[in-house]
Protein backbone atom coordinates (compact mmCIF):
# COMPACT_ATOMS: atom_id res chain seq x y z
CA UNK A 1 0.00 0.00 0.00
CA UNK A 2 1.84 3.26 -0.76
CA UNK A 3 2.57 5.77 1.76
CA UNK A 4 0.52 9.15 1.81
CA UNK A 5 2.53 12.07 0.60
CA UNK A 6 0.89 14.68 2.70
CA UNK A 7 4.44 15.83 4.16
CA UNK A 8 5.03 16.99 0.62
CA UNK A 9 5.04 20.85 0.51
CA UNK A 10 3.70 23.18 -2.65
CA UNK A 11 6.88 23.46 -5.38
CA UNK A 12 7.22 26.90 -6.39
CA UNK A 13 6.28 25.92 -10.01
CA UNK A 14 2.78 25.18 -8.29
CA UNK A 15 1.95 28.23 -6.57
CA UNK A 16 2.83 31.85 -7.18
CA UNK A 17 2.55 32.96 -3.18
CA UNK A 18 4.23 33.89 -1.22
CA UNK A 19 6.93 33.60 -3.44
CA UNK A 20 5.49 36.56 -5.86
CA UNK A 21 6.40 38.68 -2.87
CA UNK A 22 9.19 37.51 -1.55
CA UNK A 23 10.89 37.94 -5.05
CA UNK A 24 9.37 40.97 -6.57
CA UNK A 25 7.90 43.08 -3.47
CA UNK A 26 10.19 42.07 -1.16
CA UNK A 27 9.00 44.72 1.31
CA UNK A 28 5.60 43.14 1.57
CA UNK A 29 6.86 39.66 2.80
CA UNK A 30 9.14 41.41 5.85
CA UNK A 31 12.33 41.96 4.03
CA UNK A 32 13.77 45.44 3.83
CA UNK A 33 16.06 45.05 0.92
CA UNK A 34 15.25 48.48 -1.44
CA UNK A 35 14.92 52.15 0.51
CA UNK A 36 12.02 52.29 -1.60
CA UNK A 37 10.10 49.62 -3.24
CA UNK A 38 10.21 49.26 -7.23
CA UNK A 39 6.83 50.54 -8.54
CA UNK A 40 5.85 52.72 -6.24
CA UNK A 41 6.37 55.85 -7.96
CA UNK A 42 3.92 55.37 -11.58
CA UNK A 43 4.25 59.34 -12.10
CA UNK A 44 6.97 61.78 -10.68
CA UNK A 45 6.06 65.37 -9.02
CA UNK A 46 7.12 66.94 -12.15
CA UNK A 47 4.59 64.91 -14.44
CA UNK A 48 1.43 66.90 -15.63
CA UNK A 49 -1.88 66.09 -15.68
CA UNK A 50 -5.13 65.32 -13.17
CA UNK A 51 -3.89 63.34 -9.82
CA UNK A 52 -5.79 60.93 -9.03
CA UNK A 53 -6.01 57.72 -6.25
CA UNK A 54 -7.22 53.92 -7.72
CA UNK A 55 -8.32 51.44 -5.16
CA UNK A 56 -9.91 47.98 -4.95
CA UNK A 57 -10.37 44.71 -3.97
CA UNK A 58 -9.58 41.65 -5.47
CA UNK A 59 -12.91 39.22 -4.81
CA UNK A 60 -12.70 34.93 -5.25
CA UNK A 61 -15.88 33.14 -6.42
CA UNK A 62 -17.65 33.60 -3.18
CA UNK A 63 -17.27 37.45 -2.58
CA UNK A 64 -14.46 36.88 -0.46
CA UNK A 65 -11.42 39.30 -0.62
CA UNK A 66 -8.48 37.78 -1.77
CA UNK A 67 -5.19 39.02 0.16
CA UNK A 68 -2.23 38.45 -1.30
CA UNK A 69 -2.57 39.81 -4.54
CA UNK A 70 0.22 41.40 -6.92
CA UNK A 71 -0.96 43.99 -9.24
CA UNK A 72 1.50 45.91 -11.62
CA UNK A 73 -0.53 48.87 -13.97
CA UNK A 74 1.12 49.92 -17.64
CA UNK A 75 -0.75 54.09 -18.76
CA UNK A 76 -0.08 56.51 -20.95
CA UNK A 77 0.70 59.72 -19.48
CA UNK A 78 -1.90 62.65 -19.55
CA UNK A 79 -1.73 63.30 -23.09
CA UNK A 80 -2.11 59.42 -24.40
CA UNK A 81 1.44 58.72 -24.54
CA UNK A 82 3.26 55.62 -23.21
CA UNK A 83 7.07 56.03 -22.35
CA UNK A 84 7.76 52.90 -24.59
CA UNK A 85 9.63 52.43 -27.63
CA UNK A 86 6.79 51.27 -29.11
CA UNK A 87 4.99 54.17 -28.90
CA UNK A 88 6.33 56.63 -31.79
CA UNK A 89 5.90 59.67 -29.26
CA UNK A 90 7.96 58.36 -26.68
CA UNK A 91 10.34 61.00 -26.80
CA UNK A 92 7.50 63.37 -26.19
CA UNK A 93 6.12 61.66 -23.03
CA UNK A 94 5.87 63.80 -19.95
CA UNK A 95 9.20 64.32 -17.93
CA UNK A 96 9.33 62.04 -14.69
CA UNK A 97 6.14 59.92 -15.67
CA UNK A 98 7.29 55.95 -15.68
CA UNK A 99 3.67 54.83 -16.55
CA UNK A 100 4.42 51.52 -14.78
CA UNK A 101 4.13 50.92 -11.35
CA UNK A 102 3.39 47.41 -8.76
CA UNK A 103 0.75 47.24 -5.81
CA UNK A 104 0.33 44.15 -3.14
CA UNK A 105 -2.65 44.57 -1.15
CA UNK A 106 -3.22 44.87 2.70
CA UNK A 107 -2.88 41.18 4.18
CA UNK A 108 -5.33 42.31 6.59
CA UNK A 109 -8.07 43.71 4.22
CA UNK A 110 -7.44 42.87 0.87
CA UNK A 111 -7.09 46.38 -0.69
CA UNK A 112 -4.96 47.66 -3.05
CA UNK A 113 -4.31 51.50 -4.27
CA UNK A 114 -2.08 53.23 -6.06
CA UNK A 115 -1.94 57.48 -6.66
CA UNK A 116 -1.17 57.73 -10.21
CA UNK A 117 -2.56 60.90 -13.47
CA UNK A 118 -5.08 59.92 -15.31
CA UNK A 119 -4.48 58.81 -18.68
CA UNK A 120 -5.43 60.69 -21.57
CA UNK A 121 -7.26 58.93 -24.91
CA UNK A 122 -4.50 57.30 -27.16
CA UNK A 123 -4.18 56.72 -30.52
CA UNK A 124 -3.99 53.48 -31.58
CA UNK A 125 -3.72 51.39 -34.55
CA UNK A 126 -4.93 52.72 -37.65
CA UNK A 127 -5.77 55.96 -36.02
CA UNK A 128 -8.34 54.53 -33.93
CA UNK A 129 -9.32 56.44 -30.55
CA UNK A 130 -8.52 54.28 -27.28
CA UNK A 131 -10.53 55.81 -24.36
CA UNK A 132 -8.20 56.75 -21.40
CA UNK A 133 -7.93 53.31 -19.34
CA UNK A 134 -5.13 51.59 -17.44
CA UNK A 135 -3.74 48.25 -17.87
CA UNK A 136 -3.91 45.43 -14.76
CA UNK A 137 -1.92 42.09 -14.42
CA UNK A 138 -2.78 40.50 -11.23
CA UNK A 139 -1.22 37.55 -10.01
CA UNK A 140 -1.76 35.76 -6.47
CA UNK A 141 -1.22 32.54 -5.17
CA UNK A 142 -3.38 30.29 -6.88
CA UNK A 143 -3.00 32.24 -10.36
CA UNK A 144 -0.33 30.81 -11.51
CA UNK A 145 -0.67 32.31 -15.03
CA UNK A 146 -1.23 36.39 -14.37
CA UNK A 147 -4.90 37.66 -15.45
CA UNK A 148 -4.88 40.41 -17.70
CA UNK A 149 -7.60 43.23 -17.92
CA UNK A 150 -8.38 46.62 -18.25
CA UNK A 151 -9.77 50.08 -16.08
CA UNK A 152 -11.89 52.55 -17.70
CA UNK A 153 -13.56 55.10 -16.13
CA UNK A 154 -17.05 55.57 -15.85
CA UNK A 155 -16.64 59.28 -16.37
CA UNK A 156 -15.20 59.20 -19.58
CA UNK A 157 -17.13 58.44 -22.90
CA UNK A 158 -15.94 55.09 -23.94
CA UNK A 159 -18.26 54.17 -26.58
CA UNK A 160 -16.02 54.24 -29.55
CA UNK A 161 -13.41 52.35 -27.47
CA UNK A 162 -12.51 49.01 -29.95
CA UNK A 163 -11.47 46.68 -26.99
CA UNK A 164 -14.87 48.09 -25.41
CA UNK A 165 -16.72 47.19 -28.37
CA UNK A 166 -15.27 43.61 -28.83
CA UNK A 167 -17.21 42.39 -25.64
CA UNK A 168 -20.37 41.97 -26.67
CA UNK A 169 -22.85 41.63 -23.51
CA UNK A 170 -23.73 45.19 -22.43
CA UNK A 171 -23.25 44.18 -18.89
CA UNK A 172 -20.02 42.93 -19.10
CA UNK A 173 -18.36 46.02 -19.96
CA UNK A 174 -19.32 47.50 -16.87
CA UNK A 175 -17.16 44.93 -14.91
CA UNK A 176 -14.41 47.18 -16.72
CA UNK A 177 -15.80 50.79 -15.58
CA UNK A 178 -14.07 52.11 -12.17
CA UNK A 179 -16.71 54.26 -10.23
CA UNK A 180 -15.85 58.00 -9.30
CA UNK A 181 -16.51 58.23 -5.64
CA UNK A 182 -15.37 61.31 -5.04
CA UNK A 183 -12.91 64.26 -7.15
CA UNK A 184 -9.88 62.36 -7.95
CA UNK A 185 -10.88 58.86 -6.47
CA UNK A 186 -12.06 56.25 -8.19
CA UNK A 187 -12.76 52.40 -6.69
CA UNK A 188 -12.11 49.53 -9.04
CA UNK A 189 -12.85 46.14 -7.65
CA UNK A 190 -12.18 43.17 -9.43
CA UNK A 191 -13.66 39.52 -9.66
CA UNK A 192 -11.99 36.78 -10.52
CA UNK A 193 -15.66 34.20 -10.85
CA UNK A 194 -18.97 34.15 -10.53
CA UNK A 195 -21.55 36.79 -10.68
CA UNK A 196 -20.32 40.22 -11.99
CA UNK A 197 -17.00 38.21 -13.17
CA UNK A 198 -14.26 40.66 -14.59
CA UNK A 199 -13.06 40.80 -18.19
CA UNK A 200 -9.92 39.33 -18.26
CA UNK A 201 -7.90 39.34 -21.95
CA UNK A 202 -6.04 36.92 -24.07
CA UNK A 203 -2.72 38.37 -24.46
Amino acid sequence: MPQSLDYLKETPSQTAGPYVHIGLAPGAAGFQIFERELGWNIAGPDAPGERIRVEGVVLDGTGAPVKDVMLEVWQADANGIYPHPEDPRADQCATGFRGWGRVITDFETGLWGFDTIKPGQIMGRGERQIAPHLNLWIVARGINIGLNTRMYFEDEDNSADPVMNLIEQAHRRETLLARKVAPGHYRFDIRLQGDGETVFMDI
